[in-house]
């Protein structure tokens, strides 16, 4: 099959090079949290103090929300795209909240949402983080030490 370019064309002269591999390597910058659990229970728990209730009639979280694929697959994206948009000091928090964390945290919340019938349901009034419990040990390993090591 037949790799055809940004422009629908094939032209060997953009092929990736050794050198553009290593100036890509270069210029990733460091992750800021190692994980999407760290990144939830150190930044997102605080930054969403909503009232979270078991009960219905409101906004529902789980406490243990890295047991729901959809949740952990929506939270890793919040994280990813926080993780890149943090480096633009102009619009990149704007754009954070607006794009995505308002887009995907209603979705975790809502009462109709991945979390809907859960049995470890969380319970918090107004200002108070969201409960979350820590994932299982090895859940979620520091994405960081991994690239460390694929250096040395």
């Amino acid at each position: 099959m037949t790799d055809l370019g940004e422009w629908g064309s094939v032209d060997e002269h953009d092929a990736p090079t050794e050198t553009d591999a290593a100036i890509a390597t270069a210029e990733t910058p460091e992750l800021f949290y190692g994980s999407v659990e760290q990144f939830v229970m150190e930044k997102l728990r605080y930054q969403f103090k909503r009232k979270v209730t078991p009960r219905g009639g409101g906004n529902v979280w789980a406490k243990d929300w890295w047991n729901f694929p959809e949740s952990v697959s929506r939270l890793e994206a919040l994280w990813r795209a926080w993780e890149h948009l943090r480096l633009d000091p102009a619009l990149g928090m704007s754009v954070w909240w607006r794009d995505h964390a308002d887009h995907h945290m209603h979705v975790l919340l809502s009462e109709h949402g991945p979390f809907a019938g859960g049995d470890n349901l969380g319970d918090s009034k107004n200002g108070e983080p969201l409960p979350c419990d820590p994932a299982p040990e090895g859940w979620f390993p520091d994405v960081r030490e991994e690239r460390g090591a694929d250096d040395g």
